[in-house]
Formats: structure tokens, C-alpha cells, sequence
């Protein structure tokens, strides 16, 4: 036992693979006092673990914190807007800076590398270079985005990798609704 080397073990700030899933569960529910708790969690874990926290699990805190103020009724529609936007942007911009470091690439080009909707990025555009978009775009966005790091982040982490071919339709549905928004003169 002398020689042998001792296993690598990972730092992470929750307590193990139980918090971890109680936490995902609780910020996918839908009820607002679950998800609140949830976001408790991930703020005492952003606490411990500072800039090593996942962007994934700060992406989607961020976009659950602006649903559970959205169905809270405090804050007024403009409001929502610009939650939803900062967190969207946040989202498009931490998402793909990895990949942008490397080389100049647009960001439709890296939100196809990656699977998210190019409508997505269209909407992080007008958030920041345009014209506040409507609220249920922006809440569109956000469903679509949690959607997005549910499959691609939280349901990975679980082993949960079935495919599900079935959602591309409806997918590619919703997604020419809001590119068709996008490219509306319905802004405002």
C-alpha cells in the first residue's frame, strides 16, 4: 500500500452526489419556494468555490433567479426585460468566449458549434446593441436556454444522455417563431 498512489480526488463545493441532484431538481421544478431553496444552495456553493464555480450551474441560477422574480409580480415588465437580458447576454457571452479566445469567430458561427438557437444570439444582440425586445421574447429566450443547459450540462452530469430526437421538430418549430419575432418590427 506503501507504493501505490493515492487516487485524485476533486475539490467541489456541494457535499456530494445528493445535494447535487437535489439542487438540479429544485431548479427545474417550477415551484418558486423550491427554487428559491435551490438558488440558496448555489449561492452558498458560489461562496466556497468562488470563479471555479461551472458556468453552466451560475448560467442557470442567473436565468431561474429572474423566473422566480418574474412570477413573484415585484417587478415591473421593464424590469423583467432587462433581468432576462443581462442573463441571457451573460449566458451567449460566457458560453462561447472559451472558444472565441482562440480565434475570431462569429457568434452565430460558435452558437451552431454548440447547439444553441442562432436566434438566441440574434436576441443577445438587440439586448445589447438594440432596441429592448418584448418581454415574452425575452422569456422565450430563457425557457430555451435552461432547455439548452438542461441537456447539454445538467442531464450530462446525471449520465442521463438519451437522445431525444423527438423535441428537433418542435425545436426547429420554436425556432422559426423567433426568428420570424426577431425579424418583426414588433420591438417595444
Amino acid at each position: 500500500a506503501r507504493g501505490r498512489p493515492k487516487p485524485l480526488q476533486t475539490v467541489v463545493a456541494w457535499r456530494g452526489r445528493a445535494e447535487w441532484d437535489q439542487v438540479m431538481v429544485g431548479l427545474y421544478c417550477g415551484d418558486s419556494r423550491l427554487q428559491q431553496d435551490a438558488l440558496d444552495r448555489v449561492t452558498a456553493w458560489k461562496s466556497r468555490y468562488g470563479p471555479k464555480m461551472p458556468l453552466a450551474v451560475d448560467c442557470t441560477a442567473e436565468l431561474i433567479r429572474c423566473k422566480v422574480l418574474d412570477s413573484s409580480g415585484r417587478l415591473k415588465s421593464h424590469e423583467l426585460i432587462l433581468s432576462y437580458g443581462m442573463a441571457l447576454v451573460r449566458f451567449v457571452n460566457l458560453i462561447t468566449e472559451r472558444k472565441q479566445k482562440t480565434a475570431s469567430i462569429p457568434l452565430r458561427q460558435l452558437a451552431r458549434e454548440v447547439d444553441i438557437p442562432v436566434w438566441v444570439v440574434d436576441l443577445r444582440h438587440e439586448l445589447t446593441h438594440g432596441k429592448l425586445p418584448r418581454l415574452a421574447l425575452c422569456r422565450k429566450g430563457c425557457d430555451v436556454v435552461l432547455d439548452w443547459l438542461r441537456k447539454m450540462y445538467w442531464n450530462r452530469q446525471l449520465g442521463n444522455n438519451l437522445c431525444e430526437e423527438d423535441e428537433d421538430e418542435e425545436e426547429e418549430q420554436e425556432e422559426m417563431e423567433a426568428n420570424a419575432e426577431l425579424e418583426s418590427d414588433a420591438w417595444g
